[in-house]
């Protein structure tokens, strides 16, 4: 029997993941609070549907890829009435853990899976994301084909709701350091008259060498930010690693992106890939 997906929320990633659990073969429905974002899924075998109801009623998975835990609740909710019974919900936001434990409570006694994904726009459509998921033992097999058609591996970290959350936001605080100390580097060189070029050059192939560098490197030195991820995401992700940490550690490089995406966001340029957040740390 064909496997039903109903993805709500078909944003930046959500849009190519259904496309990809098409293109695997599975049945895929999809919704998005503007209907007019998922509409281009439909020439990709996608039925898109005018409401949650309509899109998870008899579903075998509901996946939630929606901004922030307040979406995926509301989308939850409107749902919860139509899904079916042996229905597992892939909750595959970036909520943080407070959100990813009040979800598991909405899910009551229903299949609950914890599967934040780590990549962008760019491995979100080849299918190449790294899934981290954390639920029941015996839902792995029935997950895979779900996980198999949007990711290029799964890494099941634990049978609790936010273990594989724990894990994202550990990934997300790297990450957003890391393009934040990029930003860094390439306002230094050009502080002391250097070439940025050239400080990518004496990374790259060594052990300093981070190909996420060059990529939001690239961007700072065109000054041209087509998003990959948004900087309003980014933000909003940085707030999440650093509620979570609490005054357990002290997370400079997090707090410095925080400082410097808030900026960019403040000043209109949230829709921008995250790597905007250079237009704060730059002087000139």
């Amino acid at each position: 029997m064909t496997v039903t997906v109903a993805v709500l929320g078909t944003g930046i990633m959500g849009r190519p993941m259904a496309a990809n659990l098409a293109k695997a073969g599975l049945a895929v429905r999809a919704w998005n609070r503007t209907t007019a974002k998922a509409e281009p899924l439909r020439e990709q075998s996608v039925e898109v549907g005018e409401s949650v109801t309509e899109v998870v009623r008899g579903a075998d998975f509901v996946l939630t890829m929606l901004a922030d835990g307040e979406a995926v609740r509301a989308a939850y909710d409107e749902a919860k009435g139509a899904v079916a019974e042996h229905a597992v919900w892939l909750q595959m936001s970036t909520v943080g853990l407070r959100w990813t434990d009040d979800l598991a409570a909405l899910a009551g006694a229903a299949p609950f899976v914890d599967a934040p994904v780590l990549g962008t726009k760019q491995p979100a459509e080849q299918g190449k994301l790294i899934v981290l998921a954390s639920g029941p033992d015996e839902l792995r097999g029935k997950c895979a084909p779900v996980f198999d058609a949007v990711g290029a591996r799964t890494i099941w970290v634990g049978t609790e709701p936010g273990a594989a959350s724990r894990l994202k936001l550990v990934a997300n605080s790297w990450v957003l350091a890391l393009t934040n100390a990029t930003a860094e580097a390439v306002a230094l060189a050009d502080a002391l008259d250097v070439d940025p070029d050239l400080f990518f050059d004496a990374i790259s192939g060594g052990p300093l060498d981070a190909g996420y560098a060059h990529v939001k490197g690239k961007a700072m030195r065109t000054g041209e930010y087509p998003a990959s991820f948004t900087a309003a995401n980014a933000l909003k992700d940085i707030r999440l690693v650093l509620e979570a940490a609490g005054d357990r550690a002290d997370l400079g490089g997090a707090a410095a992106a925080l400082a410097h995406l808030k900026t960019v966001v403040d000043a209109g340029h949230g829709d921008e890939d995250m790597a905007a957040l250079y237009r704060a740390v730059a002087k000139s």
